[in-house]
């Protein structure tokens, strides 16, 4: 007997609605991605607009059911897998008071170090005090100015008409459960990012003592679910606007951190992924609260009972890939074209992607030398930093864009080996890598990343949608189609494996330490530009 769920990934530049058929294989019938704005402002804010958020959920959901011939009728259940880390303030009829922050957002820089910043004794120029007792009782602490907490006093401090219509704190997927059921919650994987929610295991609920450190109304945070709860049946009036059938279950679900790991098929304890999509991450499953505060990684709770996910953040990964589509393949697409008549259907279907890898190939490894760093909007782990910003190291008079756009995909999988470095510090190092997003699509970044990590890369069916596979799989754990986590380890299907070429090893081996220097010799210099008074 096989089953229909529906299964969304929202993200940063757009959401994807996928509909999936279960039976002794997740498989993927259709999918519709609806892209979205991303909202900057000159004093570092990131926003969006929720009912962009919503449009392209419902635009999604019936181009999949259209184009598929799936009857609406025989979707079973929905859930959702989404960006993190935003800040939503809604209002007691649900609508969000203003537009969402979301992980990007740096504009609480000042707020986070008045608030976390001052005082003595510091650690890591955080009050020693509060960082000590948000650790003990959390497990981490909002140690970045983009932490949703700080966000959080940035809106009451210069938004405080906004702020006094503010019903409940919540992040994008509990703003989308809520606009399909009505009822206000928040994923404990969300909760725990809050830093204000008590992770120990026997204590967990919202931490009264961090709401009064931190000065948090404790009545604007929500209700808290696990991944696998029902969040509610789907109203008819959410319904009707997404084309489903009313009151079907709403499954919880939960953040991209979280979700993807099931999604890439990491369900045993220290499997770790790298995650390349807008942003980008290396998560281990661990069986502990962890935290590594000189590397800027900590764990949150898991979707997997009794499991936490060991991250390490980087700001922007895939994100480079698209910068450099867009500033330096497009300008040079016409000299691509005339060397190669075979290109020509490039701009027609759009396959700029395709021919960036098949031009970057060309080159060998290590980009004649030419070093990229992708912190194009700051940089997480393993050195928090929002004044970081990318740069091309090493450009001589011989250097192309081929090689310029290799050493992009080369220093993103040059970040990822040093996330990597601080993570297996802590965790058992894995021969196996699974690598997931968009990034993953890309041949020749999987063979970079085999060969700059010294790590087997195992790559999905469906790499792109391991955050909604992630999504489906906790709907098929809701509705008790499968008995446990690890039964579904075996619907993820592995497309190819990478292992590293000693050739290349060597080269960036040579060129690894170099990468790192590039941050220590530059951070005061990116300050100097970058440092808004």
């Amino acid at each position: 007997m096989t089953h229909h769920i529906m299964a969304y990934d929202v993200g940063t530049t757009g959401a994807k609605t996928c509909l999936f058929r279960l039976g002794s294989e997740l498989t993927l019938i259709d999918s519709q991605v609806v892209g979205y704005p991303l909202l900057t402002t000159p004093d570092g804010g990131s926003e969006q607009r929720v009912d962009d958020w919503w449009q392209a959920l419902c635009r999604g959901t019936r181009a999949v059911l259209s184009r598929s011939g799936c009857d609406k009728n025989k979707i079973e259940a929905i859930s959702f897998c989404c960006q993190m880390q935003a800040l939503i303030l809604v209002d007691e009829d649900g609508n969000a008071i203003r537009n969402p922050m979301g992980y990007m957002d740096g504009r609480a820089t000042k707020t986070f170090k008045e608030n976390f910043g001052s005082g003595f004794p510091r650690i890591q120029n955080m009050n020693a005090y509060k960082l000590l007792t948000s650790l003990y009782i959390t497990g981490g602490a909002a140690a970045t100015a983009k932490d949703p907490l700080w966000k959080y006093h940035w809106v009451r401090e210069n938004e405080p008409e906004n702020f006094s219509k503010a019903y409940k704190w919540l992040d994008v997927r509990d703003y989308l459960a809520l606009r399909c059921t009505g009822r206000f919650a928040m994923t404990r994987d969300s909760a725990n990012l809050t830093f204000l929610y008590n992770t120990r295991p026997g204590h967990e609920g919202w931490s009264e003592r961090l709401c009064r450190m931190f000065d948090v109304d404790a009545d604007h945070l929500p209700e808290v679910q696990a991944s696998t709860d029902t969040a509610g049946s789907l109203t008819e009036g959410a319904a009707g606007e997404l084309g489903l059938p009313g009151g079907i279950p709403v499954f919880a679900g939960g953040g991209d951190i979280t979700l993807i790991p099931l999604g890439s098929g990491c369900m045993d304890l220290y499997d770790t992924h790298a995650y390349v999509g807008t942003s980008g991450w290396v998560v281990s499953n661990v069986d502990k609260r962890m935290v590594d505060l000189n590397n800027f990684i900590a764990s949150i709770s898991g979707a997997i009972p009794g499991h936490y996910n060991f991250v390490a953040e980087q700001e922007t990964s895939g994100l480079c890939l698209q910068w450099v589509r867009d500033h330096l393949a497009l300008d040079a697409i016409g000299i691509y074209l005339k060397e190669d008549e075979d290109n020509a259907d490039v701009l027609e279907n759009n396959n700029l992607y395709d021919l960036m890898n098949r031009k970057v190939a060309e080159i060998e490894a290590g980009s004649g030398g030419v070093i990229f760093t992708p912190w194009l909007h700051g940089n997480r782990a393993p050195k928090e930093d929002p004044y970081a910003r990318g740069m091309f190291f090493n450009i001589g008079l011989k250097t192309g864009k081929r090689a310029m756009i290799r050493s992009v995909l080369e220093g993103i999988a040059f970040h990822k080996r040093w996330m990597l470095e601080a993570i297996e510090k802590k965790v058992p190092r894995q021969q196996t890598l699974r690598l997931v997003g968009g990034g993953a699509k890309s041949e020749v970044l999987c063979q970079i990343m085999a060969d700059a990590t010294h790590h087997d890369i195992k790559v999905p069916e469906d790499p792109q949608n391991a955050g909604a596979a992630g999504a489906a799989i906790i709907c098929a754990l809701g509705l008790n189609l499968i008995g446990s986590v690890g039964e579904a380890k075996a619907l993820i299907r592995i497309r190819s494996v990478y292992r590293p070429q000693p050739s290349a090893q060597k080269v960036y081996d040579r060129m690894f330490p170099v990468f790192k220097k590039l941050y220590e010799k530059n951070k005061k210099l990116f300050w100097e530009l970058n440092m808004k008074s």
